[in-house]
This record gives C-alpha cells, structure tokens and sequence, in this order.
C-alpha cells in the first residue's frame, strides 16, 4: 500500500455548523475541498488507529464520489475496517445504529438533511461519534481549527471500490466491509415495535402511504412496510433513492409533500400517511383531513410510549428543543417524569439520552427520536404510530382529538424567511437582543408581553453553556413567539419565526389555526419589524 501526503493550502470556510458542513455541490467540487474536510476530521481522532469506521450518505449527487474518496482517506490514516452501505447509502439513523451496534469509533455521514440535491443542490459531510451522536460541540471545533492550519491530506492510490456488491474487500490493510443498509437497523427495529400487532393491522385492511420523496428512506420503508408488514404494493411512493431527489424538496412538510398531503384531505384518503425526508431522520404525519404538527406528535408519542415492547417499562424523561411547542411537557407532568428544554440540534439530546436523564426527545422542525439511536429517526416514529394505532385499534384522528382533550392543544405554525441578507437577518436579531429588557408590559394588538429572553442553556449533565439560541417572547394570553436563525441553509440567511398558542378548552380546540394564531402572528411581525429591515412582506414557506 502506498500512502500519498498531498500538499494543501487551508480554506477558510470549513466550519461545521449544527449538522456539519454544508455548501452547495460546486464548493465540494472544488479541488483539495473534500479532502481537507475529511483528513481535518480524521486528524481530531488520534485513537483511530486499528479501529473501525462507518460511511454511507442519503444518495444524494456527489454522493458515490465522496464515498470513495473517504474510503482511500481512511486507508491511509490508520483504519483497520470501514463499514460502508450498499450503493453508498446509509439513513442518518441507520448509521447511527451500525456505529453503536459494531462498536465503531465513529462515522461519516454525507448528507445535506432535507436540502435540495443535484448537480446545483447542497451536499454535506457530517462526523458521528462513537455513540452514534453528531459530533458534539468541542469536536466540531477541533475540526474547523484543524481545517485552517492543514497542509497535507494522506490518500492510499488506487481503483475505485464496487460499492454495489455486497462482501468485503481491502484498499491496503484496511478491510472494506460493503454491508446491506437496512439489515442491521431492522433487526433493531424488530426488538422495540410491534411487529405482529402492525402485521395484523394491515391484514384487516388498514390502508396507508408512505412517501420517501426520491430519498433514503425508501428501501427501508418498502423492506418493513411492504416487504414484512404486508401493505399492498405501491404503499411506498417515490421510493427510490435518486440523486436529485426526482426534484423534490426531500422535506416532510404540508408544502414540499403536498402530494400525501393533498392525498390525505380527500374523500378516499387512507387510513394514515407519512413522509420522511432526504437523510430519513425527519418525518411528517399526517390523519384523514388533519395534519399532526411535530411538536404534537412528539407529545402523543410520549403518552402513548408504553404500548410498543421497547418502550413497556416507561420513559425515563422527555426532551424538546426550545422552539418546540410545550404539549410534550404536559406528558411529562402527567408521568411524573422530567422534562428537558435544549437548544435546537440533535447533538444537545446527546448528553440526556447517554446519561439515562431521557428516553423519547423531539423537534419542531419533524425530528421525533427515542434512546435506540443517537439521531432523530424518522421510520421509527413512522413505526410507533402504527404500533399504537394498532393497540388502540383507534383511527389516527381519533387518537390526536383524544389528546386534545385530555391536555389541551397548542395551535402551532412556523414561518421560514429563506435566503434573506445575512447582514439584515444579524442586524433583526441583535435588534431585538437589544430591547429584550423593555418588552415585559407592552401591549400589541390584544397581546400583553410577559416575558423576553435569550435561550441560554446549561446543560444538566456536563455543565457546558450554549448562548444566543433564540429569542423568546412570552404572552399574558399562553402565547409565545421565538425568532432564530437556521444553521442549515447554505445560502444567505434564514430566519425561523415560531408561533404558537394555548387552548384548553374543549369547545374551542377545532378552530382555525390562522384564525387562532393571527394576532400573534401581527405581534411577531411587528415586534421584530420583519418587514421593513429584510424586505419580506410575507414568509418563504409556512408549515
């Protein structure tokens, strides 16, 4: 085997953000780009030696290309074996089971989440750690230093390796392992859900769609949906993995999924539809004529929990990033179990589910998880509604009615203000950081402000402090907005704007969402004067 030093010249525009590095297709095309990123990676694990990795990606456009080239990368630093999927796909997810599972010190997952793909698309590469987390925030540091002192990559000469076939073969002395990608996370799906019960379901009949819009998740879903469940042939939609997404928007949302969606509000809808997005660790629900919010659907799986045999013995504690509505913590209170607010970013869940401080955690933005893997996953939270659908033997919008009931609804919207000037979305939010003290007591429209803060959290279990993670504004009225700014675009700004509002009571729980959350949708305008410093009279996408 012979190791090539490559001399290099630094960029500076690798720092990785929540999830990764992400830039458009064009940027890791350039020469020595990917390269650096992935040597700056393996650098920050001075124990690679003799060990094991993983690497796989959602099939997105340059996909198969960074596969390879982080395969010959390895060999030269000291890799004993590299457990890739087939084809060079791995969920998010499902690599995160394969890391925990084979006792990997790590893995790179290539992927933008639910950005657009091809040729003019996103890409991105990510690092896990050996507990199957996103890399938490002093690694992610460690590479980006790394990235800007490198001079030399290491890269093993050679041919490309059949990514294809299944079996092992060796670049050097590292075995190279191409493994059935959803073998392993199957089989753990096998030991916490149902699968008799959702068996039996579909026997009698229950009709369902499932749309893997173009991306990972498709084998998957077909493998346990189709393939061992039995529901009907076509079930799955657009479930194959294509480069491009078939020019969808691989996010599960009312906008992006409208087929389902649309499918969903007819008269001949099926009993229950889901999607899931680009990398398989979002997911969208969705009833006959009712949408279920994320935040929602977090929350009603926490009450129910204890129907899927992962889950018999209770949760130890839920967890939900900050600009999630609050209905989870209403499960917890009723459990008698605690509940944790994080900032926005699968890594903060990481240190909680490690130390046994929680059991299920969610997102607003369709990231719903649980402890069995250390990302969010969205065919397992797809697989735990038909497990409680099938031991209550109650339709999906009977469930989330029910639940209105017993805890009242929290009426949610989210309005996304994409690829905005990066210097106007800064000046928003430092504008807003600047007035938070004189906001309590002023009135806008029929709202009262309460409260107003910055997100600042502790984390319970290490103590490390993350700052600035969005601003709050509380109502006299049980509303709330926060403002923050995305770090998974890769152009220009985006500012996320979270609405929501209380309601408890029973007669008032079928209302209108717009009609329920307009005045402090005026208020979120007003009080941050949106209009005016981006130049948006209304958002990009509204879920």
């Amino acid at each position: 085997m012979t190791v090539t030093h490559v001399p290099t010249t630094a960029f500076s525009d690798q720092k990785p953000g929540t999830s990764g590095l992400r830039k458009k297709v064009p940027v890791f095309q350039q020469p020595r780009y990917v390269e650096n990123f992935v040597q700056a990676i393996f650098d920050t694990i001075p124990e690679r030696e003799g060990t094991t990795l993983v690497v796989g990606g959602d099939g997105r456009y340059l996909n198969r290309q960074v596969v390879q080239t982080t395969l010959k990368i390895a060999a030269a630093n000291g890799f004993a074996r590299v457990l890739v999927g087939q084809g060079g796909l791995l969920s998010t997810p499902a690599a995160s089971c394969v890391i925990r599972k084979h006792g990997a010190i790590g893995g790179i997952i290539l992927s933008a989440s639910h950005n657009p793909g091809g040729p003019d698309g996103d890409f991105g590469i990510k690092f896990n750690t050996a507990n199957g987390g996103p890399a938490p925030e002093g690694i992610t540091a460690a590479i980006y230093a790394r990235t800007r002192t490198l001079t030399e990559y290491r890269i093993v000469d050679g041919p490309d390796r059949d990514l294809d076939a299944l079996g092992t073969t060796r670049i050097g002395d590292m075995t190279v392992e191409v493994i059935d990608p959803v073998a392993d996370y199957a089989a753990l799906m096998r030991d916490l859900i149902d699968f008799p019960a959702i068996t039996r379901l579909f026997a009698a009949g229950f009709r369902m769609r499932f749309d893997a819009m173009s991306a990972v998740t498709g084998p998957y879903a077909k493998a346990i949906l189709e393939d061992t469940f039995g529901a009907a042939p076509g079930t799955v939609i657009n479930a194959v993995p294509m480069e491009d997404f078939g020019g969808h928007h691989p996010d599960p949302n009312p906008v992006h999924a409208h087929e389902l969606y649309d499918l969903m509000q007819g008269a001949d809808a099926p009993d229950f539809g889901a999607a899931s997005d680009g990398d398989g660790d979002r997911n969208m629900i969705v009833a006959p004529g009712l949408f279920v919010t994320p935040s929602d659907s977090l929350a009603i799986l926490a009450a129910h929990a204890h129907r899927a045999p992962g889950y018999a013995a209770g949760l130890a504690g839920i967890a939900r990033s900050m600009p999630t509505s609050r209905a989870a913590d209403r499960v917890a209170a009723s459990l008698g179990i605690a509940a944790y607010e994080t900032p926005t970013g699968w890594k903060f869940f990481g240190n909680l589910l490690d130390a046994g401080l929680i059991t299920l955690c969610g997102e607003e933005s369709a990231g719903t998880g649980s402890n069995h893997v250390r990302e969010k996953d969205g065919l397992w939270a797809v697989l735990m509604w038909l497990n409680i659908l099938a031991a209550t033997g109650r339709p999906a919008q009977d469930l989330v009615r029910a639940h209105w009931a017993a805890f009242g609804r929290d009426y949610y919207t989210r309005h996304d203000y994409e690829e905005i000037d990066a210097e106007a979305a800064k000046r928003l939010m430092d504008g807003l950081r600047a007035r938070l003290a004189e906001l309590p007591g002023r009135r806008i429209g029929d709202l009262t402000v309460t409260s107003a803060d910055d997100f600042r959290y502790v984390d319970p279990v290490d103590g490390s402090v993350t700052e600035q993670q969005g601003i709050r504004i509380g109502f006299a009225e049980d509303a709330r907005v926060v403002y923050r700014l995305s770090g998974t675009g890769t152009a220009g700004a985006t500012l996320r704007v979270y609405i929501e509002r209380y309601e408890a009571a029973r007669d008032r729980l079928e209302r209108p969402v717009a009609e329920v959350l307009a005045s402090a949708v005026q208020a979120a305008g007003e009080l941050a004067d949106i209009a005016a410093i981006t130049g948006r009279s209304e958002p990009s996408v509204v879920t």
